[in-house]
């Protein structure tokens, strides 16, 4: 008789389970600022998600870090179903290759609920760079005393070491600027303020589609739906940067079993939605949902990819 009446009680605790309680708020986790790709994919999906769940979902945007603040407030939330983390690969499974003491453990701290896309990084030329491909751009800064500077969204992140590894293929001295985020880079880069900045389509693609910047090459196998005309790196001989990063929610661990399964059914039923996954495509994203357990896959995997590429590479963790 214990058991059962203990057992109600957590059902009861529970944010999506009957009565009153389908009303308690949910909060998504941003770790990026407002108005860059994340946070707009985020509000999208957490509007569709308010209807499936019957329940508010805010955003709650806590950028700083490359993402590292908001994984921390999830480690800290407890683990009642109300707060719930949208990231992408960087937080998830580059920081703890590239800090010492990220303060989180994505395999011990965190719950994968679900992954609903892929996206591809890309290279893209401020309006004041006269350059209109990459070989272009290369040619420019050796012509610039074969000096450049390219932001990038963080800090020890893929971006970087794309820049990186660009500059010492070619013999350039091509200096990452990290940003906060995605939004304060685009802001210095439609000033002008840099000649190149490398960030996920979805950050990149409304300013390129608007002229007010050049999206000149992109990561993976094959080229982007939304750019068709944009070579892929490999095409232009850089290796390494095929396998595409991917978005996914995450929640504190030891959430239970069935409000993570709740919240991954109704993720799937938004994205399915005619109106969510165009939108979603226009934003650069390939839309597809991953199980709880795909998604910790695709994190092992990627993680296990970038730490190799991470110590061929010589990076020491911070």
């Amino acid at each position: 008789m214990i058991q059962r009446r203990s057992a109600l009680a957590a059902l009861a605790a529970l944010p999506f389970a009957a009565g009153a309680q389908d009303h308690k708020p949910i909060r998504i986790l941003v770790g990026f600022p407002a108005g860059g790709g994340t946070d707009a994919i985020a509000r999208l999906l957490a509007e569709a998600l308010q209807a499936a769940l019957g329940t508010t979902v805010l955003v709650e945007n806590k950028p700083g870090a490359g993402g590292q603040l908001a994984a921390q407030a999830l480690k800290a939330a407890a683990p009642d179903g109300t707060t719930f983390f949208l990231s992408h690969d960087h937080t998830i499974s580059i920081l703890p290759l590239v800090l010492k003491a990220p303060g989180f453990d994505p395999a011990r701290d965190f719950t994968p609920v679900a992954g609903f896309a892929t996206f591809a990084n890309a290279l893209a030329l401020s309006g004041g760079t006269p350059a209109a491909s990459l070989p272009d751009y290369l040619a420019w800064v050796k012509k610039q005393g074969g000096q450049g500077s390219v932001g990038v969204p963080a800090p020890a992140s893929v971006p970087e070491f794309l820049v990186k590894l660009l500059g010492e293929k070619n013999g350039l001295n091509l200096l990452s600027v990290p940003y906060r985020g995605s939004a304060p880079m685009m802001a210095d880069m439609l000033g002008n303020q840099i000649s190149a900045g490398v960030g996920s389509v979805p950050d990149l693609i409304a300013n390129h589609q608007q002229k007010k910047l050049r999206i000149v090459a992109v990561m993976g196998q094959q080229r982007q739906g939304v750019l068709p005309e944009v070579p892929t790196f490999a095409e232009l001989g850089i290796a390494g940067f095929e396998d595409l990063p991917y978005y996914g929610v995450f929640a504190p661990a030891g959430t239970a079993p069935a409000v993570v399964e709740r919240f991954s059914n109704a993720l799937a039923g938004v994205i399915a939605q005619p109106g969510v996954k165009a939108r979603l495509t226009e934003l650069g994203l390939s839309v597809g949902l991953m199980t709880s357990a795909q998604l910790a896959e695709r994190e092992r995997a990627y993680s296990a990819a970038w730490a190799r590429i991470i110590k061929a590479g010589g990076f020491q963790p911070q």
